[in-house]
């Protein structure tokens, strides 16, 4: 059972790097600004990891409420995948936010 915890975390944390990502792309949409000037904003990696959170913590409420009598002790579905999960999302969030930007223009 664990070993499905663990996979489910690593999956959400590369959901969780996409829709990080996508943040900068809302917000440009509805306010105007550029694409680089709203990726190097503190806002954005705030942003990032607040969706990561949310995400990894209403993932814990969903497994704790389905598999709390099938796991030996159930703190460890809080803590089964929880740095596989925020390394696959900040892995897959940087490599997202870098094709965003591209190849950044060279001064002559």
């Amino acid at each position: 059972m664990l070993t499905k915890i663990y996979w489910l975390r690593v999956a959400l944390g590369g959901i969780a790097g996409l829709l990080s990502a996508a943040i900068p792309l809302v917000i440009q949409s509805t306010g105007g600004a550029s694409l680089l000037t709203q990726i190097t904003q503190t806002n954005t990696l705030l942003n990032g990891i607040t969706m990561a959170l949310a995400i990894y913590l209403i993932s814990y409420y969903i497994l704790k409420a389905k598999l709390s009598l099938k796991v030996e002790k159930p703190t460890k579905i809080m803590t089964m995948g929880i740095f596989i999960y925020f390394f696959t999302w900040l892995i897959v969030w940087v490599l997202t936010l870098s094709i965003m930007i591209g190849p950044l223009p060279t001064a002559v």
